[in-house]
């Protein structure tokens, strides 16, 4: 099994370039333009993941794109990804990369966490996240609060991006009429918020090593 790197590490290896990490994945997007091309590259993907690397592979097909994330920082698979895709004369797109979650501002995570595993039908990575088994939704965690609040939402969205997007999304969001709340921990992550004050953190890897 390929070695767990950091996120540095990944994208200071040649051959990587269509890749971007996002959280705890790498991920790139592959606009096939077609589902027969999409399967094409489907297939040649197939044969390149072994049996043991099978359990951290993922593979999203559409008629528009293939996007495959990585559950490891694995260099040597992204690269072999990345010929595949090429031989068959298909480009990426790594401004397509993101990861959402819904983040959930609690007081006692042991008392509202099962009910959301429940409710969503989701597994559970450690005391504070849930996750789709078949990746379909966005993942679900708990931020932890130390006393409740009543002016502000308690849930809100996290979206992971590229970090060489994430300036860039963030202006979207700012010219589409939102607000800056807060860019304390930028790069690592923005706040921002709608007309209404519903709020959103833009994030990206750096600052996650």
């Amino acid at each position: 099994m390929a070695e767990q790197i950091t996120a540095g590490r990944f994208h200071a290896a040649d051959g990587v370039e269509d890749w971007r990490s996002v959280y705890h994945l790498v991920s790139a997007h592959f606009r096939t333009g077609s589902l027969a091309e999409g399967i094409a590259l489907v297939d040649a993907i197939g044969e390149l993941v072994g049996a043991a690397e099978q359990e951290y592979v993922s593979v999203d097909l559409r008629a528009a794109g293939v996007t495959v994330s990585l559950g490891r920082r694995d260099v040597a698979l992204a690269r072999k990804i990345s010929a595949a895709a090429a031989q068959l004369g298909v480009a990426a797109d790594p401004a397509a990369v993101q990861v959402v979650n819904v983040t959930l501002d609690a007081l006692v995570g042991a008392a509202v966490l099962p009910f959301w595993r429940a409710v969503l039908g989701y597994g559970q990575i450690g005391d504070d996240y849930l996750f789709d088994p078949l990746r379909r939704g966005p993942g679900f965690g708990l931020q932890m609060m130390d006393v409740a609040r009543t002016q502000r939402n308690r849930m809100h969205l996290d979206v992971a991006v590229p970090h060489d997007q994430a300036e860039a999304r963030v202006a979207a969001a700012l010219a589409a009429g939102g607000r800056l709340v807060s860019e304390e921990h930028a790069p690592k992550w923005w706040v921002l918020a709608d007309a209404e004050g519903n709020e959103v953190c833009v994030a990206t890897w750096v600052g996650r090593e």
